[in-house]
């Protein structure tokens, strides 16, 4: 991290959306650690099961007949059936069952989850895929085999289909059901940030999440714009690639950690949307334009919302004069008084801290004080 970084942090002038309903605290803190601002809005619920009947009868049909393999998908849905199964005083049972299966665990976490129950994973994958528990099974060979999944909220795409392809009688464990928030109102606004590109990156750490975006887009006639606004000017960043299919279904392109995981997901972003903010040498001055705020010279100076508009405009075409009725154009709700246009660059001028960077072009407009050998570099374009 450079010194300019260690002084406002990497994503310091960024807005980021959280759409996680899980862990949401934890990769907002992780976020605002590093400068972040951070819209948070669920974009879904997450409904245990014990008293569903669903899970009750998947733990009754393992109790009567127990499964040649078990798959354990995720840490807290895998504790969250021995407890269900605990509150009808059938954890023992259960448990008893689970050590005459072959017990496969996806991940880490999962494994933890396993041994703090008393059990003893046969097989783990290093790479925490669930590509790779199928090709296993697929190669072990599943023909008359009785194997319980337990699901994890998440689409496992194709992944119970290929084992019933192969023979296997699938016994799915539905631990806990996704659904959408009680209140929209704060994913609404979150969708109504992205749409109008107050944000600057969205991150999902699940598909379902990303569905349930998508459906309220979609409900509300803003799929065009959301799509758009993801296509070019707000990040999509996903934990990993179950998570991203819902998205790249719509042609969205997504960005993933290797390690499917919220730190490497953060780390991902300090390194993406400062490679995406836009640096010109301006004046003398190194300026870097980022969502909510500039960086000039290495310090980061906060502009208001109209003043970001008219910047983000002056950059597009560096240099070069643009007209007050242009500027008009791109302030939000100005109306048509260009007054507005010399009260917002004022301010501007005044967060900025150095009225140098931005020329008044007498009866024609204003421009970015290009330095006169970056003015040979883009004519050169």
């Amino acid at each position: 991290m450079d010194d300019e970084e260690q002084q406002h942090g990497p994503l310091a002038g960024f807005t980021v959306g959280v759409t996680a309903a899980r862990r949401a605290d934890e990769l907002g803190a992780l976020l605002q650690r590093r400068g972040a601002a951070v819209l948070h809005a669920p974009a879904l619920r997450i409904v245990p099961l014990a008293d569903d009947g669903e899970l009750l009868a998947a733990t009754k049909d393992i109790l009567d007949e127990v499964p040649d393999v078990v798959v354990a998908t995720t840490a807290i849905g895998f504790r969250g059936w021995v407890e269900a199964a605990d509150g009808w005083g059938l954890g023992e049972e259960l448990l008893g069952r689970l050590r005459g299966a072959e017990l496969l665990a996806r991940g880490p976490k999962v494994k933890g989850a396993i041994r703090a129950a008393g059990l003893t994973e046969e097989w783990s994958p290093s790479s925490e895929s669930m590509a790779e528990v199928l090709d296993r099974l697929l190669e072990e060979g599943v023909d008359g085999r009785r194997v319980a999944v337990q699901l994890h909220g998440e689409p496992l795409p194709g992944f119970v289909e290929a084992l019933r392809a192969g023979g296997a009688e699938v016994v799915p464990v539905p631990v806990y059901r996704w659904l959408p928030p009680e209140d929209v109102s704060p994913l609404d606004r979150l969708l109504d940030a992205a749409v109008s590109r107050g944000l600057d990156a969205l991150t999902f750490t699940s598909a379902p999440a990303a569905v349930s975006l998508l459906t309220r887009a979609e409900e509300r006639g803003l799929t065009g714009d959301l799509l758009a606004a993801l296509g070019h000017d707000v990040l999509a960043a996903c934990v990993g690639p179950v998570t991203a299919v819902p998205l790249q279904a719509r042609g969205v392109d997504t960005v993933q950690p290797e390690r499917f995981r919220l730190g490497p997901l953060v780390q991902l972003l300090c390194q993406e949307l400062p490679s995406r903010a836009r640096a010109l040498p301006v004046a003398g001055h190194r300026v870097e334009i980022r969502g909510h705020a500039v960086v000039v010279d290495g310090e980061l100076k906060p502009v208001p919302p109209a003043g970001m508009s008219l910047l983000r405009t002056l950059a597009r075409r560096p240099g070069w004069v643009v007209p007050r009725a242009e500027l008009l154009r791109a302030l939000p709700g100005a109306g048509r008084d260009e007054h507005a246009v010399e009260t917002a660059m004022a301010r501007l001028r005044g967060a900025l801290g150095t009225p140098k960077l931005i020329q008044t072009v007498v009866k024609r407009g204003y421009r970015l004080a290009l330095d006169p050998a970056a003015d040979a570099k883009y004519a050169d374009d």
